[in-house]
Formats: structure tokens, C-alpha cells, sequence
């Protein structure tokens, strides 16, 4: 192993600009000083309501972390390879900092056996949580809450260590989003999911109709690595509110933090007087996974993966049918209209296509830019792509992108950059392997222009840090909406325009389960959103009303209106039939939706007639 990993000639440069555009392009973005004053007016008067109409208080808690966790910078070797699994300790799986090489430590690889018991200790817990009030969950999730505001750098040093991801992506994409997963949750999810009384027709209108959300049981999630914080807290806020248990199978390239991170919320509930058992982490490999599908005792799946794997989880799922929710990445559309500002657009951009190094579900993954604005586009994003700075996010300078998780990923982004450059795409930044860090997962910052259908990479999902440039020719609306629309996935999508209508427009011909109009992403920081999408980008939804119902049993309930105004069957309706049962219940029809009142008049005789014992001819 080689101890001294190879530094970056530069790892501090001055950051990139706006160059290349002109005044005319780029206006000036509100101070932010005015957008701090907004939101701190927006969210004193609801901090204020919570202090002095909240219940009990939440308590403070403390998480011991391990040398390992608290440390910004590693003493050990750098390896060769990530090697996971090592032959000389089996059922382990051998932990590294993917920026780096270096080893984190080792966890368990978890057997079917293993996952059938940490599920059972969740189940058992989970029948007192059951019965809990929605105020003592709302208190288990402040206390986390409290605890992630007040640690953040820590979390943020833990999952930057374990995903190579620089602090400030750790900010933004595990920290930030967790945090209005809960304030959503803890200020809505009551609401949510408080009995919601139907409407009735004509024949029940002595009844009173509603719906019930009790709690499903023991969720199951097998959580993704681009987020190792964010995606196991995102299930847990939301199944714990819920009423449930939740068993999280973490990735097997990111399970050293997982530990961490499943420490606070099994402090934050037994500091609240509740079974830290509630929550349990499967550890492991693909059998671990496997196995937590199969388990009897879990009630639901919920998976965040490829489409090649979701297919697997449904497949292990259909034969206990067992409901299965499939968020499988997408293909995700930047448009950007002639008429589009590039001083809004372009940061967007950049921070769509390389924010944790391009592995995010809903990344940009394709921009469709209009033929009258690409020349000023790739003008102004070139010098700024190539002054990207990449590194290790921790202990060696400050950089704006970070690793790759799994080193397999270079692989195929090496393949599909390749593959379009082979077909006449255009290569203008990066487009290989960062060799000033040889002992980390880096793909350089990467640029083509003239991306077509044709190239694997119209079509596939990159995952990594790629600006792929495909061209509108004559600035033409419809054909832009058909090269979006000229994709398996359908996950989220973005269009900017100078006019709001027109990019509406756009926005809503596009065939996916979110779309944003000038800006980018922002859907995910509306945790009442649904999130997910359609074709291979899956099904059914987290977050939302919609998603905190998904973890729920829904329960359709009909009662009285009156105690003494019941249901009877008609006489001619009852066995045995009688004779006239049928001009009865023909008649009965008639009276309650013929729309016209000769119609209704005559039905109502005709039941009279029947009740009477008269057969009409």
C-alpha cells in the first residue's frame, strides 16, 4: 500500500466565474443578506408557535463517535484497490474512504439468520410504538433534530468520509435535506394522517364514511450509497411517524457510517423513553438484501436503486405480495430556452451536473439547450468546468468535487464518454480518470457537446460528474419536449425561460413525476412533494402526504350517521328473492340516478308497486 497519496499540484485555486458572458446575459441574483432576512421572517413566527404551544420539551442527547469518526484527516496506508470483502475475515466487509483508499475498519456482513433477527427485535418493539400519540413522535424527532443542528459538522465529516462527497455537498444533500424531512414531517404528518371523512351518495346517506392510516408494521429500505446519511434518515423520520418500525439495508460500499448514524436516532428514542430496538441497519452484501425482502416480518419495501435491481427486489417480493415501492434513479432534462438568463440558469447547471460528483437521482444528466443560447452556454461553462477543483474532501485543501463511491462507476462513465466521442460528440473538458489523486475514485470534471439519440449516453444513466450537451435545432418548443420525452427514465426534469408561461408549457408536456420552472431540484426541499417518477425511473412515491400515507395500512371505514337510522334490506331483496325482487331493485336504480324527475317518479311507483307484491308485466 502506498502511504502518500499523490497531492494536487493546486489545491487551492482561486474558484471559477461567470466568464464568457455578457451583461445582457447574467442579472444580478438578490443579495444574500435580503434572501437571509426572508427566510428568517419566514420561519420566526412557526419556531415562536412551536415554543409556546409545544408539548413536552424534547431532551438533549449526546452520541459518542469512534477516533475513526471524529477525525478530519486519516494517519493509515491508501490501498491499491477497495477491496470488500477480504478472505482472511469472512462475514466482514472491509470499510475505505473512497477519496482516499484508506481503510475506515471493518462491520458485519450480515446472513439471512442475522437479518430475520435484528427484523424481529423492530417487530417487537414496534407494538408499543404502535400505540404512541402523534406528540411523542413528534418529540423523538425533534430530539434528533436538535442533535443534527447541533453536530452538524460531524455528520457532515462522517458521510463525506465514507462517501468522498466535499463538506459542502454533505451540507446540502444529507444535513440540509434531512432537516426539512423532519420540520415537514413533525409540522404536517398529524395532518396528514388524521382520520379524512368521504362523501356519500343517495344510498348511504345515513352513513358516515372515512379513511383510517394505522401503521403498516415493519418498513423494509434498502438505501442507496450516494447519501448514506440522507437515505437512512428519510425513511426513518417518516416510518417512525408513521407508527412503525423500520429495518434500513444500507450499501455494503457505504456501511462504516451507518453505525453513526443509526446511534442517533436509537439514542434520540430510548432518551425519549422508547425501544432503541424500533430502528434497526442490515449490514452485508446482495444476501443480506435477499433476505430482508423474503422476511416475513416486514410489511413493505421501499428501494432506491437501478432499474436492473429494482426489477430483482420486485421479483423477490411477488411471491408473499409484498408491496414494493421502486425509486430507480433517472435521466433527468435540463432545457434551456433561447430566451433563458444564464446568470440563473448556469449555476444550476453546474451545481445540478456536479454536485456529489454527479451521483444523484434527479442530477442533471442531459442538457437539451436551444441552438440560439448554446454557443454563449458552452462559452461560459467551459473555463469553469476545467477550474473545478477535485480532491479529498478532508484534510488536504478545499475542494468543489469529490470522488466516486463505487470504483466500478469510472468504469462505466469511461465507457459511455468513449462511446460518444466515437460518434462525434465533442470532448471539451476532463473525460478520464483524475490522475493527480491515482489512490481515489476520481472522473475528472467532464464537458461533451453534440450529444445525440445515438449515443449510449442519451440514454443511459451516468452517474457521474458529466455536462452532456444535446442540441434544439431552431429554438423549436415541440421538438425539444419529443428529445426529452425519447428516454426510458422519467424521474424529474427542469426548464428555464425567460417566460414562465412558455417554460411552463414545456414543463408540462414532459413525461416525468416532477418538473421545476427556472430552477433546479428545488422539489426535493418541498418535502409535501410527492417524490418519484415514472417508466424506469419506477413507481409510487416517498415524501408528500402521498409518501408518509405509503408507510401507513389505509383503512376505508363506514359507521352510522344515527344510531337509530340503519341499514336494512328490503324485504323484496332478501332470501329467498321474492318474485318482484328484480323490478325492486330495478326501480330502486331508477329513483337514485335517473336524472330526469319524470324518470325518478316513475321508479319511485315502480317500488311501491314491488314492495306491494305487484309484478309489473
Amino acid at each position: 500500500p502506498n502511504p502518500n497519496p499523490n497531492p494536487n499540484p493546486n489545491p487551492n485555486p482561486s474558484p471559477p466565474t461567470l466568464a464568457g458572458a455578457t451583461t445582457m446575459d447574467i442579472e444580478a441574483a438578490p443579495p444574500a443578506a435580503a434572501i437571509a432576512a426572508a427566510v428568517a421572517a419566514a420561519v420566526l413566527v412557526p419556531v415562536l408557535l412551536m415554543a409556546v404551544l409545544g408539548g413536552k420539551r424534547a431532551p438533549k442527547i449526546e452520541v459518542e463517535l469512534t477516533e475513526t469518526e471524529r477525525s478530519d484527516k486519516l494517519d493509515g496506508p491508501s490501498f491499491p484497490k477497495m477491496e470488500l470483502k477480504d478472505r482472511s475475515r469472512p462475514g466482514r466487509i472491509q470499510c475505505y474512504d473512497p477519496a482516499t483508499l484508506q481503510k475506515l475498519g471493518e462491520i458485519e456482513a450480515m446472513t439471512p439468520a442475522r437479518v430475520e433477527e435484528v427484523v424481529l427485535k423492530a417487530k417487537r418493539a414496534q407494538v408499543a410504538w404502535a400505540k404512541t400519540s402523534f406528540a411523542e413522535r413528534r418529540r423523538v424527532l425533534t430530539t434528533m433534530q436538535n442533535y443534527i443542528t447541533a453536530h452538524i459538522h460531524e455528520i457532515c465529516r462522517v458521510a463525506s468520509r465514507d462517501s468522498g462527497k466535499p463538506l459542502l455537498d454533505a451540507l446540502l444533500g444529507e444535513v440540509l435535506t434531512t432537516c426539512e424531512k423532519i420540520r415537514c414531517v413533525a409540522a404536517n404528518g398529524e395532518g396528514w394522517l388524521k382520520r379524512e371523512v368521504r362523501p356519500n351518495g343517495p344510498l348511504m346517506m345515513h352513513k358516515t364514511s372515512y379513511v383510517e392510516y394505522h401503521p403498516l408494521g415493519v418498513l423494509g429500505v434498502i438505501a442507496p450509497w450516494n447519501y448514506p446519511f440522507h437515505n437512512v434518515m428519510n425513511h426513518v423520520v417518516s416510518g417512525l411517524f408513521a407508527g412503525n418500525a423500520v429495518v434500513s439495508k444500507v450499501s455494503e460500499y457505504t456501511s462504516w457510517s451507518s453505525a453513526y448514524f443509526a446511534r442517533i436516532v436509537q439514542t434520540a428514542l430510548q432518551a425519549c423513553g422508547h425501544d432503541p430496538d424500533l430502528v434497526q441497519i442490515v449490514t452485508g452484501f446482495g444476501e443480506a438484501g435477499a433476505a430482508l425482502v423474503a422476511c416475513d416480518d416486514i410489511d413493505k419495501i421501499i428501494f432506491t436503486g437501478s432499474p436492473g435491481v429494482g426489477r430483482l427486489v420486485m421479483k423477490g417480493a411477488a411471491p408473499h405480495l409484498k408491496p414494493v415501492i421502486l425509486e430507480l434513479g433517472g435521466k433527468d432534462p435540463l432545457v434551456i430556452c433561447e430566451d433563458a438568463n444564464l446568470g440563473e440558469v448556469v449555476p444550476m447547471a453546474m451545481r445540478g451536473c456536479f454536485q456529489n460528483a454527479g451521483q444523484n437521482c434527479c442530477g442533471i444528466e442531459r442538457v437539451v439547450c436551444y441552438e440560439g443560447i448554446q454557443d454563449k452556454f458552452v462559452e461560459t461553462v467551459k473555463p469553469m468546468i476545467e477550474g473545478l477543483r477535485q480532491g479529498p474532501a478532508l484534510g488536504h485543501g478545499q475542494f468543489d468535487v469529490g470522488a466516486m463511491v463505487m470504483p466500478a462507476q469510472i468504469d462505466i462513465i469511461q465507457e459511455l464518454v468513449d462511446d460518444a466521442v466515437a460518434k462525434g460528440a465533442k470532448l471539451l473538458a476532463g473525460g478520464k480518470r483524475n490522475a493527480d489523486w491515482p489512490q481515489g475514485n476520481f472522473y475528472e470534471p467532464t464537458l461533451l457537446v453534440g450529444i445525440t439519440k445515438a449515443m449510449r449516453i442519451a440514454n443511459e444513466e451516468v452517474f457521474g460528474p458529466v455536462m452532456a450537451i444535446m442540441t434544439v435545432p431552431n429554438n423549436d418548443d415541440d421538438l425539444a419536449v419529443e428529445m426529452v420525452n425519447d428516454c426510458d427514465f422519467g424521474l424529474g426534469s427542469a426548464v428555464f425561460s425567460r417566460s414562465q408561461a412558455r417554460a411552463t408549457k414545456i414543463g408540462d408536456k414532459i413525461r416525468a413525476g416532477m418538473t421545476t420552472v427556472n430552477d433546479f431540484g428545488v422539489n426535493y426541499l418541498v418535502q409535501s412533494l410527492p417524490f418519484g417518477g415514472v417508466k424506469e425511473s419506477g413507481f409510487d412515491r416517498f415524501a408528500g402526504p402521498e409518501g408518509l400515507r405509503a408507510c401507513c395500512l389505509m383503512k376505508s371505514v363506514v359507521v352510522d350517521k344515527f344510531s337509530f337510522c340503519r341499514t336494512s334490506i328490503p324485504a323484496p331483496l332478501q332470501y329467498p328473492i321474492a318474485p318482484v325482487g328484480l323490478d325492486f331493485g330495478k326501480s330502486m336504480v331508477g329513483l337514485m340516478y335517473n336524472e330526469g324527475i319524470m324518470g325518478k317518479a316513475s321508479a319511485l311507483v315502480g317500488m311501491a308497486k314491488a314492495g306491494l307484491g305487484i309484478k309489473s308485466e
